[in-house]
């Protein structure tokens, strides 16, 4: 009895610990897929600043296997766009990730707070141009014509203007396809900075209104969205400013540049497009829930939240701010893989 009494306790132990393990791993972001998820990274990389934390935060994802980046893409077209993405994506040991920008009518804003600047004088890169890439459509289709079929993840944090030109594209050398068929065969889905939920006018839409409501009418996988509402409340960059073991950065250098120009960035930027990519890479769980119906662009780019059937989804905040937080200031801390 004695035996079976001691059996039975360590079987319990044994279970209590299981449970306890279970419980632990809930809290943490989805596992790690068996196979990097591949994605194409398409960003305003300024007017605003967020974006600098999204693509180091993609490059983090991308060092650990959790990611393939594909390509990076620009959807405004001021010069020195292209030299800016060569600048971090050769930081992150990746100098040769491909990079497109819209050639044809596309946003011009650029950053007030010159940090696109600085990073061109301050850091290496080898390209110097925006003629010197190609166009983003043509890249696009490039690419995709060359994967797997439902295997790519867009993730935009900026205009859609590349999204709505890739869907009107016609066949050309790289996919007899229309732009349409193509994306519909090869994209798995489209993860989106974009609109303010349940209603409201939001930058991403609003600069390029046309482009956002074609995208959002004639793009036929599913569709996630991280509202304006979502990263509003989330700031980060404080951590990474404060860590005097990073130099030489130049995702650090922007957000030391950037913050003190502005008193609501006091405690840290509002992270948007990090949350972009963190629900597109790591999934919605266990920061965030799932909320299923369609975005709907009036004309002049005010969007709503229709509760009709669709095959749209938009994050909706789960866990208190400062978690996520605490999550995405670390990944933004990520240093190059030597």
């Amino acid at each position: 009895m004695k035996f079976c009494s001691q059996r039975i306790i360590g079987l319990s132990i044994s279970l209590l610990f299981l449970i306890i393990t279970a419980c632990r791993e809930k809290d943490k972001p989805s596992q790690q897929q068996s196979e990097p998820l591949k994605d194409i990274f398409d960003t305003d990389m300024g007017p605003d600043y967020d974006d600098v934390g999204a693509i180091a935060m993609l490059h983090a994802f991308a060092d650990a296997d959790e990611a393939e980046i594909l390509a990076t893409m620009a959807s405004t077209k001021y010069e020195g766009v292209a030299a800016v993405l060569n600048v971090l994506n050769t930081y992150f040991r990746r100098p040769d990730l491909p990079i497109g920008v819209p050639k044809g009518d596309a946003v011009t804003q650029r950053d007030f707070q010159h940090w696109s600047d600085t990073l061109i004088a301050r850091y290496p890169h080898k390209i110097n141009r925006n003629d010197e890439v190609p166009d983003a459509v043509s890249l696009y289709r490039q690419i995709l014509a060359k994967q797997p079929d439902s295997s790519v993840t867009i993730i935009t944090v900026g205009f859609l203007t590349n999204i709505a030109n890739l869907l009107k594209s016609l066949p050309d050398d790289h996919s007899s396809l229309t732009g349409k068929d193509l994306v519909h065969r090869k994209v798995k889905k489209l993860v989106s900075m974009a609109g303010k939920f349940p209603e409201g006018l939001e930058f991403n839409i609003e600069e390029d209104a046309v482009a956002a409501k074609y995208t959002f009418e004639n793009f036929k996988n599913p569709i996630l969205l991280s509202g304006f509402e979502i990263g509003q409340k989330i700031k980060s960059g404080i951590p990474l400013i404060q860590n005097d073991k990073i130099e030489s950065s130049p995702v650090k250098d922007v957000f030391t540049i950037s913050i003190p120009l502005a008193e609501e960035d006091s405690a840290g930027r509002m992270s948007w497009d990090q949350t972009a990519v963190l629900a597109g890479i790591k999934g919605p769980e266990p920061f965030f829930k799932l909320d299923t119906g369609r975005i709907v662009v009036e004309e002049g780019g005010y969007n709503r939240w229709s509760r009709e059937a669709g095959h749209h989804t938009r994050l909706v905040g789960h866990r208190d701010a400062s978690e996520v937080q605490r999550f995405i200031n670390d990944l933004m801390m990520h240093q190059p893989q030597e």
